[in-house]
């Protein structure tokens, strides 16, 4: 059952409930990122293997980029959706879906992994503390708020509205950020800032490919936060992508 868009519920409300819904799907993948940092660090094994990760994505530069982006952002939630929502019957509303969700990832993804090197090149290649911190304020309270949860916000209203340009218009009100933007980011918070301690951890090659491993619990819980704005699924609906259409 679908209710109404709940205008009565304040921005932390919205936020909790998102979080709330996806905290099993967020408590595994922030314990299974945090299984590779350890393996990085005390394993020779998972070390040598994650470092042949980051060899590759050396190697191979904007195309990992871009195709870990389009796969872990679009083709997997796509492929999760079919198999647990369709009952694995693939339907035109899929391939509708591919169409908005490949560039826009793969767009996102290129700027995620150019805001790391550039990070790098600020604060340095380094995982002390402070730089691990610091790192941390601009992604999560500089790009995230400013960038990412706008972006993501609005592309995904698109995608509710058919391109309507009515999330345009509305895209720098103070009600759109308070209502919208506000609980998407402390719902983000929630599951972001842990996974970035995580992230920023790790040598720059490894950081992007470690980020892609979590792109589709992003797709998730975003997903989630638009489809409530619409009125489209209940409040305390389990799971974000077996809303998505």
């Amino acid at each position: 059952m679908k209710s109404g868009p709940q205008t009565s519920r304040t921005p932390f409300s919205l936020g909790w409930e998102a979080a709330r819904a996806n905290a099993l799907p967020a408590l595994v993948i922030q314990l299974s990122m945090l299984g590779l940092l350890t393996g990085y660090y005390v394993s020779p094994r998972v070390a040598a293997s994650l470092q042949q990760l980051a060899e590759f994505k050396r190697a191979h530069g904007f195309g990992f980029v871009l195709l870990a982006s389009i796969i872990a952002g679009a083709v997997v939630p796509e492929i999760f959706l079919i198999l647990f929502f369709q009952r694995g019957r693939i339907n035109r509303g899929n391939f509708r879906n591919l169409l908005f969700t490949i560039p826009v990832w793969g767009f996102d993804g290129s700027l995620v992994d150019l805001m790391y090197r550039g990070q790098a090149h600020w604060f340095g290649d380094v995982t002390t503390v402070p730089v691990i911190a610091a790192k941390i304020c601009v992604d999560q309270f500089g790009y995230n708020p400013f960038f990412a949860a706008p972006f993501g916000v609005l592309t995904y209203e698109w995608k509710n509205t058919r391109i309507s340009m009515r999330p345009v218009r509305d895209l720098f009100t103070w009600r759109h950020y308070r209502n919208k933007i506000l609980p998407t980011l402390l719902a983000t918070w929630a599951v972001w800032i842990p996974l970035m301690a995580i992230i920023y951890s790790l040598p720059l090659a490894l950081q992007f490919p470690l980020f892609a491993l979590a792109l589709s619990f992003w797709v998730l819980l975003l997903t989630y936060m638009t489809n409530r704005f619409a009125g489209k699924i209940e409040a305390d609906a389990p799971l974000a992508l077996a809303t998505e259409s």
